[in-house]
């Protein structure tokens, strides 16, 4: 009685075997004629036999099932999605059984497929369309899984439209696999254009500087981007109302990278964001004693500074940007501005002062403060116009302050200036 059992089931494997080459033959006419949906139809028929096939069956079934969905880039946003999917069941398959026909197959579609995806996330990016770039982008990825950038675009993208959950898990994906977005170029300067250019290897670089038709050779090693990406799904929190997450994502991050300079400056954005300027301020600070001649940081202190009412420390803080970069007018224009806001004060208060003696004592104290700040402005706008001659803003306000202290050569001469400025425009 046992051989008999044994028997029916070889006969019956053998009937499922002839099933599913019978099945996949079919589906291979219809693509041959470019039938699709002849294709996925059969494929669904075939697929109740996936238990029984053998690996190479089943790898010869993702791989039909992937041509099917991805209909040469005709496929649906989805359709193309469960292609990639079943190329990489495919991949694995034959990587576990260790047989890659049709691996081989699906790897001389790819650069095919890979330039069909980042043409169409590209023309909807210039388009504004982040949700079609950003999911062409991620196939993209799916496709050739050792550009991860395509990865990081389709994150940051699905962010710009607002697919936060998508661009969360994007985002941990890049975590995960310890994406830090550094990459190096080999630069060297033509001597005949005496433009920089790009080598694929240092070494192809390295002959040319031999070869005496480049010059200036130098490794060019990009910024991480793990603080961006710390940054980016903290901020996805706080848009969502989930503080505690955002927060957590810092120190996630901040487990593996505790020192990395971007990852700073992400969860000093994170605390501003969060109205937590004393941390801001003090992750800030942190950052300067790594990169000291960052201008933009000791700006920004300066406008936090100024924001919480601490003129001085503001002050000081935009006169040191202006010594370390002395063409930085923004430290200039702001620190006018919050000299402009102390005239106020001052204006305002005179402005309430009575007729005795003592109110005109503290009218003249306060008006001559009040001149005193404007001539610390004039400097201040004078470096502006040097550095940036068709101020317009900086010309008037100086032509005022003149006006206002009564210096009529100054106020004539920047007059001169501002009405020059008025004929160009």
């Amino acid at each position: 009685m046992k051989q008999i059992v044994v028997l029916s089931l070889a006969f019956i494997m053998s009937v499922f075997s002839f099933a599913q080459k019978k099945e996949l033959k079919e589906v291979e006419k219809a693509l041959k004629s470019n039938n699709f949906a002849d294709a996925k139809s059969l494929l669904g028929s075939a697929e109740a036999m996936l238990g029984m096939m053998d690996d190479k069956t089943k790898a010869k079934f993702y791989f039909l099932k992937g041509q099917a969905l991805y209909a040469n880039g005709t496929g649906s946003d989805d359709d193309v999605s469960d292609a990639l999917k079943n190329f990489k069941l495919l991949r694995d398959t034959e990587k576990a059984s260790g047989k890659m026909l049709y691996t081989t197959k699906v790897n001389a579609m790819n650069a095919t497929m890979t330039n069909d995806f980042i043409t169409k996330a590209q023309n909807a990016l210039s388009e504004k369309n982040y949700e079609v770039s950003y999911k062409n982008f991620d196939n993209a990825y799916r496709s050739s899984t050792s550009d991860t950038l395509y990865l990081y675009n389709a994150a940051l993208l699905a962010t710009s439209n607002k697919s936060y959950d998508t661009a969360i898990t994007l985002f941990t994906e890049l975590q995960e696999m310890g994406y830090t977005g550094i990459s190096t170029t080999f630069n060297a300067t033509d001597k005949a254009s005496g433009e920089e250019q790009l080598f694929p290897s240092a070494s192809l670089r390295d002959i040319s500087v031999k070869m005496g038709t480049h010059s200036d050779p130098k490794d060019v090693v990009s910024e991480s981007k793990v603080g961006d990406i710390a940054k980016n799904i903290a901020l996805i929190y706080i848009e969502k109302g989930e503080t505690d997450k955002a927060l957590a994502a810092i120190d996630k991050a901040k487990a593996t990278n505790p020192n990395d300079f971007n990852l700073i400056l992400a969860e000093a954005n994170v605390r501003y964001k969060l109205g937590q300027t004393e941390e801001y301020k003090s992750l800030v600070s942190k950052a300067l004693s790594i990169n000291p001649d960052n201008v933009d940081l000791l700006f920004n202190l300066g406008v936090v500074s100024a924001e919480g009412g601490n003129y001085e420390e503001a002050k000081s803080f935009y006169l040191r940007a202006i010594a370390q970069d002395d063409t930085y007018n923004r430290a200039r224009m702001n620190l006018v501005a919050m000299l402009f806001d102390q005239v106020q004060g001052y204006v305002d208060e005179m402005n309430n002062l009575g007729t005795s003696a003592a109110d005109d004592k503290r009218y003249n104290e306060l008006n001559e403060v009040k001149n005193e700040t404007y001539r610390e402005a004039i400097p201040l706008l004078e470096g502006v116009l040097v550095h940036e001659p068709n101020s317009y803003d900086a010309a008037k306000t100086l032509m005022e302050i003149f006006s206002v202290l009564d210096d009529m050569p100054n106020f004539e001469k920047m007059k001169a200036k501002v009405d020059t400025m008025q004929k160009d425009d």
